[in-house]
């Protein structure tokens, strides 16, 4: 892409969260061009790398007896400098279900009452590792905004993750945390607050990990669905 074409799908991104590039048929060289053309790449350890690209990995069904199991996240945000970019190229699109669920964290933050948002303003959430083999040495905590203001856009965003993930809250209890995240993830992923994107062949799909939080819907999926995914570091 042209550095024009970057800086349009940047500020698209930085603005609705998730852009959709439909009929791209694209492989795995032209999806690392498309990934490094908004900066470096990088690779959550512990997840399974694509064959031959080892800074892309795999998310697949094939070969499992059970569905995975997906709850609404932010990709690795257990380290000081989580990807600001992620993006999914679609292998093999199931015959059904499969879909990507997005939630749009700008409206979460400026839906919640004011009230509400002023007592949340200056707190910040310790996120954790969790499901992963690590080794020793690896970042598996960083504390960051609950309510984090996009570099781009300049507007907030309510920054969370999966309550396991959620170790705790400043200023509040354990259990006064347990609820204010349990209470803000139900109200950030509410059905209208939620894109849900049908897989067909050829797309590739990327969304701004500091704007929305994002999930797979494996129930009554029905074939082999196959996606490869790439990460972008923020820039620091």
């Amino acid at each position: 892409m042209t550095d024009a074409q970057t800086d349009l799908l940047r500020n698209l991104l930085a603005h609705h969260g998730v852009i959709i590039l439909p009929d791209q048929h694209i492989d795995d060289d032209q999806f690392r061009l498309f990934l490094r053309s908004f900066g470096e790449t990088v690779f959550t350890e512990g997840e399974t790398p694509v064959p031959g690209h080892p800074d892309l990995n795999v998310i697949s069904n094939v070969g499992r007896t059970t569905p995975p199991r997906s709850q609404f996240h932010v990709d690795t945000s257990y380290v000081r400098h989580p990807p600001a970019y992620t993006a999914l190229r679609a292998v093999d699109v199931p015959e059904q279900g499969g879909q990507t669920l997005f939630s749009n964290q700008f409206r979460a933050f400026e839906t919640l009452p004011a009230d509400v948002r002023e007592n949340l303003q200056d707190r910040t959430v310790t996120h954790v590792m969790t499901g992963l083999d690590l080794d020793e040495d690896a970042e598996t905590s960083a504390e960051h905004p609950l309510c984090r203001v996009h570099p781009v856009s300049k507007r907030t965003a309510l920054y969370l993750s999966t309550p396991q993930r959620c170790a705790a809250v400043s200023g509040l209890s354990p259990e006064e945390a347990e609820y204010t995240v349990a209470s803000l993830l139900e109200h950030s992923t509410r059905e209208d607050n939620v894109l849900r994107h049908n897989w067909s062949p050829g797309d590739v799909v990327m969304w701004d990990n500091r704007a929305v939080m994002h999930r797979a819907d494996h129930s009554g999926v029905v074939g082999d669905r196959v996606m490869h995914r790439g990460m972008v570091a923020e820039a620091v």
